[in-house]
C-alpha cells in the first residue's frame, strides 16, 4: 500500500478520476479494478495472516468487482472461500461481470445472500455498495450490514464500509464496522471525520498506479492533516532567545468552580512556548492557580483593562460560564484588537450577540457549533465540512470544529481534517486545553490559520502518545509533558 495523501476527495470526484485513469491516461478499467482487488487482499493477509476461511460479501458495480477479485486471489492461495451475492451476478455488466466470472472459473462456491454467514468464516470482505451510496441502506443490504456487524468477525471493507458517505462520513441508516478499509485512486473525506473513522477502522491507500496527470487540475475538497506533516514547524530556538520573543497569552475564565479550566488552558499555552502566560479570574482561584503553576501571572478581574493592553493574544470561554461575571468579561474582552481564541462559554455567548472578526479563532465542539449556527447538533455532525465553512462563514476567522476527524476551516481556503488523535480525548478539559495551545502558538507568531493547525495537530498526537498507558481514563493534564516534547521534535 502507498502511504496516505493529503488530499481529500468526495466520492463524485474519485469516480472522474478514475473516468479520467480510463479514458485519457489509457489504463484499462479491469486493470485498475484487478489492482484494487490485489491491494486489498495484500493488506487482509497483512492483517490477519492466519486466517484460513474467509466470507466475501459482493453487491452489483465496481465495488462487487473488486470482491470477487479478492475472492479469486483468496481462492489461489488455498483458502476456504465463500461469497454471498446481494445482486445477481449473472446480471452484471462490464468489468465486474468479467471479475465475477473470473471467480467462477476458479471453482468457488457463490450463492444469493440469505440472512445468514458462513459458519466457518474467519474475515468478512465488504464489497457490498462502495462510494455511491446517496440514501439510507434498506432491505436485503441493510439485512446483510447488520448481520456483519452481529457477527463479531474482523473486516475488511473494500473502498468504503458499506453505508457510510464518502463525502461527509455520515451513516445513511447503517453501515458496516470495519477494522480495515483498502480505499483507491483518491482518499474520500468521509473516511476521516464524522462517523468516519468509528466505522472506517485503519485506512490504507492504494492510487493503483495511475499516471500522475490522472491528478492534473483536480482540486481536492480538503486536505488531511497530521503531526507528522508539521514538526517542521518548530525547528530549535536561536541561542539568543528571550521571553519576549514569544509573546504574551492573557487567559479569561474560570467562574465559581471551574478554575481547572482556565488553569489547563494557561498551562497548555505555557507549555506550547509561550514567553508569558496571565490569567485573570475569581479571586478565590488566585492562590490555587498559583500553588498549581508558580510560573503564571494570576489577576482578579479590576486588572483587566491594564493587562488587553500589554498582551499579545487572548484567550476567553475556558470555564467563564453564563451568568452576570462571565458576561462582563467577556464584554470587556471584546473590546482587544490583537488576536482571539474563543471557547466554551464565549462561544455560547457570541452566538447570543453574533458578530465578526477576522482576527479570531473559534473552537467549538458540535453542540456548541449548532448553537452558533442555528442548526441542530445532528446537522453539524451529519456534514461537519459544511458546518466548519458556515462557521467561518458567518462569524469570521478561523474556525475549528472538534471531535472525530477535527476540521480547521480559514477563510478562503480548503478546510483541514485532522486524522490523528483518539477515544481518549472524550473527557473533561480536553478543549480547555487545545485552546491554550492555539493561544499559546498565536502567540509566537503563527497566523490564525497556522495556529489553529498547529494546536489541533499537537493536542491530538500529544492524545496518541499518552493513550500508550491506556485510552480509558485519560485526563487533559495528562497531554502536558508529550505536548513539551512534539514542540521540541528530534
Amino acid at each position: 500500500m502507498d502511504a496516505l495523501p493529503e488530499e481529500l476527495y468526495r466520492p463524485e470526484q474519485v469516480a472522474a478520476l478514475d473516468r479520467r485513469a480510463i479514458d485519457t491516461c489509457g489504463v484499462p478499467g479491469a486493470l485498475l479494478m484487478e489492482r484494487a482487488g490485489v491491494a486489498a487482499y495484500r493488506t487482509l493477509r497483512e492483517r490477519w495472516p492466519g486466517c484460513r476461511a474467509l466470507c466475501v460479501l459482493c453487491g452489483g458495480g465496481n465495488n462487487g468487482g473488486d470482491g470477487y477479485v479478492i475472492a479469486a486471489l483468496a481462492r489461489r492461495d488455498g483458502l476456504d472461500v465463500e461469497v454471498l451475492y446481494l445482486s445477481d451476478p449473472e446480471r452484471l455488466q462490464g468489468d465486474a461481470a468479467a471479475m465475477a466470472a473470473r471467480y467462477r472459473a476458479t471453482g468457488g462456491p457463490w450463492r444469493a445472500f440469505e440472512g445468514e454467514l458462513p459458519a466457518q468464516a474467519e474475515v468478512i470482505v465488504d464489497a457490498m455498495l462502495g462510494t455511491g451510496l446517496q440514501r439510507p441502506v434498506e432491505g436485503r443490504y441493510r439485512d446483510a450490514v447488520d448481520c456483519v456487524n452481529a457477527s463479531g468477525l474482523p473486516v475488511l471493507a473494500a473502498d468504503i464500509p458499506s453505508g457510510l458517505h464518502g463525502a461527509t462520513g455520515a451513516v445513511l441508516g447503517v453501515a458496516v464496522r470495519a477494522d480495515l478499509t483498502a480505499t483507491f485512486i483518491g482518499l474520500k473525506a468521509g473516511l476521516f471525520t464524522g462517523q468516519g473513522p468509528a466505522y472506517a477502522g485503519t485506512v490504507q491507500f492504494a492510487g493503483l498506479d495511475v499516471p500522475p496527470e490522472t491528478y492534473d487540475g483536480a482540486a481536492p475538497c480538503a486536505r488531511r492533516v497530521d503531526y507528522a506533516g508539521l514538526r517542521h514547524w518548530f525547528p530549535p530556538r536561536a541561542r539568543d532567545a528571550h521571553k519576549g520573543r514569544f509573546g504574551h497569552v492573557l487567559v479569561v475564565g474560570g467562574d465559581h468552580g471551574t478554575g481547572g479550566a482556565v488553569l489547563m488552558a494557561a498551562r497548555a499555552a505555557a507549555r506550547s512556548g509561550a514567553g508569558l502566560v496571565s490569567v485573570v479570574t475569581r479571586g478565590a482561584h488566585v492562590a490555587g492557580c498559583l500553588a498549581a503553576c508558580p510560573e503564571l501571572m494570576v489577576h482578579e478581574p479590576d486588572d483587566l483593562e491594564s493587562l488587553l493592553e500589554r498582551v499579545d493574544v487572548v484567550i476567553a470561554g475556558p470555564g467563564l460560564g453564563m451568568h452576570a461575571w462571565g458576561r462582563d468579561l467577556l464584554a470587556r474582552v471584546r473590546a482587544f484588537e490583537g488576536p482571539a481564541v474563543l471557547d466554551a462559554d464565549a462561544l455560547n455567548q457570541l452566538a447570543e450577540t453574533p458578530e465578526h472578526d477576522d482576527r479570531r479563532v473559534l473552537t467549538p465542539h458540535p453542540g456548541e457549533a449548532a448553537r452558533l449556527l442555528g442548526w441542530t447538533t445532528a446537522a453539524v455532525q451529519g456534514d461537519r465540512l459544511r458546518a466548519a465553512e458556515a462557521l467561518c462563514q458567518g462569524f469570521g476567522g478561523v474556525a475549528v470544529l472538534k471531535g472525530a476527524g477535527t476540521v480547521i476551516q480559514a477563510p478562503g481556503g480548503l478546510p483541514s481534517v485532522c486524522t490523528d488523535g483518539n477515544p481518549g480525548m472524550a473527557s473533561g478539559g480536553m478543549g480547555d486545553v487545545l485552546s491554550g495551545l492555539v493561544g499559546g502558538f498565536l502567540a509566537q507568531g503563527m497566523s490564525p490559520r497556522d495556529a489553529a493547525v498547529a494546536g489541533v495537530c499537537v493536542h491530538a498526537a500529544a492524545a496518541d502518545r499518552a493513550a500508550a498507558a491506556g485510552e480509558r481514563g485519560m485526563l487533559a493534564t495528562d497531554l502536558l509533558d508529550p505536548v513539551r516534547a512534539l514542540v521540541n521534535p528530534r
